[in-house]
Formats: structure tokens, C-alpha cells, sequence
């Protein structure tokens, strides 16, 4: 396994993009809309993502402002087989809050756990390579 990113609900996307890049020396590896559930994503980070943990910056076009306690997300890791995985960490106790399956919008299959802290940890189907903007 490995950390692939960090997700984080902003309600400036522009602002968040401007912050992480302009005041934090980020790039903006790849952004896209899914207009089906009104939502952009857009992944900033200091390197490809085949090899760097980035950031995801999550914005709902419905929602202009998070408290703090709600704006956390949650925790990547990449995974050779999510089923597996999922099947694996069950047997060890561990909680499946979300079982594998393709993500809304979208054909990349995940799985969410949860944490003894009740902090959600997202399983990602490990693929080829990733597509850059």
C-alpha cells in the first residue's frame, strides 16, 4: 500500500486553487467536473502523482462555506485488489463503512474503512497510470 492523497471540502475552488499554488509553490496536477452530481475535483501537489501523496480539493457546487470539524475528508491509500483488501481487513476486525464498488459518477473502484477514531480511510483500486491536465 501506499498514500496516494489527502482530500479536503473547500467552497472557494478558485481561491483554494490560487492558495495551494500561488502561496504554497503546489501545482495543479488535473481537474475535472462531474455534472451529474455537481461537484469539480481538482488534485494539487509538488509531484506526479505516480510518485507523490497529493492533495485533493473537493468542491460542491452547492456548498459555499464548511465548519471546520466538517471539512476534513479523508485518508488514501492505494490498493492492488480493493476486494481483497476490504476482505482482509474485515477479518482483522476492522469496520467497511463504504463496500467496494465503482465511485459515484465514475468507474474507479473504492472502498472507505473506518478508523478506531471513526476517521474514514479511502481504498483505491491501483491502476496503469494516471492522466494529467
Amino acid at each position: 500500500m501506499r498514500m496516494l492523497h489527502t482530500m479536503l471540502r473547500v467552497g472557494n475552488l478558485e481561491k483554494s486553487i490560487a492558495f495551494y499554488t500561488e502561496v504554497l509553490g503546489m501545482k495543479l496536477l488535473r481537474q475535472s467536473d462531474n455534472t451529474e452530481y455537481k461537484y469539480t475535483l481538482a488534485f494539487v501537489g509538488y509531484g506526479d502523482e505516480s510518485e507523490h501523496t497529493v492533495l485533493e480539493l473537493t468542491y460542491n457546487w452547492d456548498t459555499d462555506s464548511y465548519d471546520l470539524g466538517n471539512a476534513y475528508g479523508h485518508i488514501a491509500l492505494e490498493v492492488d485488489n480493493v476486494y481483497e483488501a476490504c476482505d482482509k481487513i474485515r477479518a482483522k476486525g476492522g469496520v467497511i463503512s463504504r463496500e467496494p464498488g465503482p465511485v459515484k459518477g465514475g468507474t474507479t473502484e473504492i472502498a472507505f474503512v473506518r478508523d478506531p477514531d471513526n476517521y474514514a480511510i479511502e481504498l483505491i483500486q491501483k491502476k496503469a497510470h494516471y492522466n494529467s491536465l
